[in-house]
């Protein structure tokens, strides 16, 4: 499998918008500007990416301090422009500032035009709000987007991470201004991070009619056997605490996980990822590539067709437990009913 032939890249609908999206997307967390610095490697993966049949681009404002922007712009310029899906966020800090993050007018104006200059564009396609900030009136973080939308400088704006009953709010909210509502939600989606997705996320981007971009479906490369000998010194694990923790009963389902990946004559990163792609409303999946031969490793989960009898062995083995998913219910109402006092 990790040699077959090539296969056309599908393209799915983003929800109930007008936009299709590429099943497989490129984006740049840690990658490009972290990982990766030498750009004319850079540049021969999105070229590489390109020709596969990938259009939708994923970047943030505070990815390598902006370098991830930059590369991106600098590696894309030449391709048409009505081809591409070029897409950015904003809420991280980018400075010591106060001002210089979250989701306030100043920041996000200031931020969308960073972008724009950093990706040397018009416009973005698509722009995230990369996290919920309680901190700034949602008014005012929805009114910034429809005036940066009738601007021409954002074409469509979606969530990050956000909780349901944020996004509910967020449509409300639109929906009672005449406002332009958020047309996809950037949730983190893998067999070892699901919880949140399916327990919160799914059910409402689902009745709000929103597409879902994923991201992380290896679970920063829990799922690809990478880690099965441990979390060496140096490793994406070891240097960014925030990719998740290892722990030995997920080491021990990875390994036979890899006994399914056989059984297919696939890797398991392709298996992963076309385990996210089979999930009802998944729009794109956002992979990341630090070399030629992970690109094209990734590209290869578009020859799997996953049998449901397939789908329900992997469920079965990255079911989650029970006391997780009843902490997790408890601290969503929890936050909810906070939420609705503030």
């Amino acid at each position: 499998m990790k040699d077959a032939a090539p296969v056309e890249m599908p393209f799915r609908p983003m929800g109930e918008s007008g936009l299709k999206l590429s099943a497989l997307g490129l984006g740049s967390w840690i990658t490009f500007g972290g990982q990766v610095k030498d750009e004319r490697l850079i540049r021969e993966i999105y070229a590489s990416a390109y020709r596969a049949g990938i259009r939708l681009f994923d970047t943030a404002s505070s990815y390598a301090k902006g370098d991830a922007e930059r590369l991106m712009g600098r590696a894309l310029q030449g391709y048409p422009r009505e081809h591409l899906v070029l897409s950015s966020k904003a809420y991280f800090p980018l400075s010591d500032d106060p001002n210089d993050r979250g989701l306030s007018r100043k920041h996000l104006i200031e931020s969308v035009h960073k972008s724009l200059r950093h990706l040397a564009t018009d416009y973005l396609d698509l722009f995230f709000c990369h996290r919920f900030d309680p901190q700034t009136p949602l008014e005012e973080t929805l009114r910034t987007l429809e005036d940066l939308v009738e601007q021409g400088k954002i074409l469509y704006w979606g969530t990050s991470e956000w909780r349901g009953h944020q996004i509910d709010r967020a449509h409300r909210l639109a929906k009672r201004r005449g406002w332009v509502r958020p047309r996809v939600e950037q949730p983190e989606l893998s067999l070892l991070e699901r919880v949140k997705y399916s327990w919160d996320t799914r059910s409402v981007t689902r009745r709000r009619g929103m597409g879902l971009v994923t991201f992380s479906p290896l679970a920063s490369g829990r799922l690809t056997g990478k880690y099965d000998a441990g979390i060496p010194a140096g490793s994406r694990l070891d240097r960014v605490g925030y990719c998740g923790e290892f722990t030995r009963q997920q080491r021990e389902k990875s390994f036979r996980f890899k006994g399914l990946a056989d059984e297919l004559g696939c890797s398991r990163a392709q298996l992963a990822i076309a385990w996210v792609l089979a999930q009802p409303g998944v729009s794109s999946v956002l992979t990341g590539a630090s070399s030629q031969a992970q690109l094209e490793e990734n590209l290869g989960a578009l020859a799997l067709e996953l049998s449901p009898a397939m789908i329900r062995r992997i469920d079965r083995l990255f079911a989650p437990g029970i006391k997780r998913i009843l902490r997790f219910n408890a601290g969503r109402h929890l936050r909810a009913w906070r939420d609705a006092l503030s």
